[in-house]
């Protein structure tokens, strides 16, 4: 059976890495350190962690302060007030300034559980999206996210990392990780699924069920929102009946939009939604609320199922 790992546990290990290698690299905390484990870092190299209580607005500011004295600057609290809090300084501080500020948000997602709405991000990829200069990444699992910071420390300019809080399965045979370029995990050439985060588990459950049913399905793993592979997209629009796209985030303005745009531009296809619309997170099981928000295998088969039939 595949191996289950928390992604913060892989981000706070690859940080201790990176920091052995890179006296230049500090990494910056809004008090939830033992939560998205940058107290590994911390630990490792205490004249190089700051923890600045809960002000995200002062860390955002301070990273760019810091990043224009020519430091690389990991920046992590819940994906929550990572962008939603501190968006006017993520906006004009960091990205405006094309610094060199890697933003690590854990807890994103419906996944967060029973700390409810207050603590849900269901709209981070949307408005980190949506500035210039920012890339953003969303990893599939474990291995994915030390590959996705590492990559990010080696690419000059800001970066949004999304993780997730609870386990992730991790996801087999995915190949070489290179930002910008997604994984096609299974191909098949009757609907195309494409995902991001936890939902990438769910859509290869959901294309082995579909498989089961003689329908033939591809499976991509988008990683990286921000640049996107628009290539993998305009294919996947020719060459197949259509496409359902799955995120654990609002429909409106993450990875959906972002194909939407791409297939509307370059080649007209059907897209179907798999993620929130138009409603807020509650409290629950992590389980419980992918049953109530329709992010399960099932849906999406439901959804690939009413494109090829």
């Amino acid at each position: 059976m595949a191996e289950m790992l928390y992604q913060r546990d892989v981000y706070g290990k690859a940080l201790v890495e990176l920091g052995k290698i890179n006296r230049d690299i500090v990494v910056f905390d809004a008090d939830l350190s033992g939560s998205t484990r940058t107290s590994l870092f911390a630990k490792e190299f205490p004249e190089r962690f700051f923890n600045f209580g809960v002000a995200e607005q002062n860390m955002m500011a301070t990273s760019a302060g810091m990043s224009s004295c020519g430091k690389t600057v990991f920046v992590s609290t819940f994906a929550m007030f990572a962008t939603g809090r501190a968006w006017d300084q993520v906006r004009n501080s960091v990205v405006y300034n094309n610094f060199d500020i890697k933003i690590v948000a854990t807890h994103a997602g419906v996944t967060v559980g029973p700390d409810g709405a207050s603590h849900q991000a269901l709209e981070d990829l949307a408005i980190m999206r949506v500035l210039p200069n920012m890339n953003v990444v969303v990893p599939c699992d474990g291995p994915q996210t030390r590959e996705a910071v590492m990559a990010a420390a080696n690419t000059r300019g800001p970066f949004y990392i999304r993780l997730g809080r609870s386990k992730f399965l991790t996801i087999e045979n995915k190949g070489e990780f290179k930002l910008g370029k997604a994984q096609v995990l299974k191909d098949g050439k009757d609907v195309t699924i494409i995902a991001c985060g936890i939902m990438v588990e769910a859509a290869l459950e959901a294309a082995d069920n579909l498989g089961k049913k003689g329908i033939s399905s591809r499976v991509i793993n988008m990683h990286t929102i921000k640049p996107i592979d628009k290539d993998v997209i305009i294919e996947a629009a020719k060459n197949t009946s259509g496409i359902v796209v799955c995120e654990e985030h609002t429909v409106i303005g993450g990875l959906a939009s972002s194909v939407d745009e791409i297939v509307s531009e370059n080649c007209p296809a059907k897209v179907l939604r798999i993620g929130v619309k138009n409603r807020f997170g509650q409290s629950g099981e992590p389980s419980e609320l992918l049953k109530e928000y329709n992010l399960t295998a099932e849906d999406i088969e439901k959804s690939a199922l009413s494109i090829v039939s």
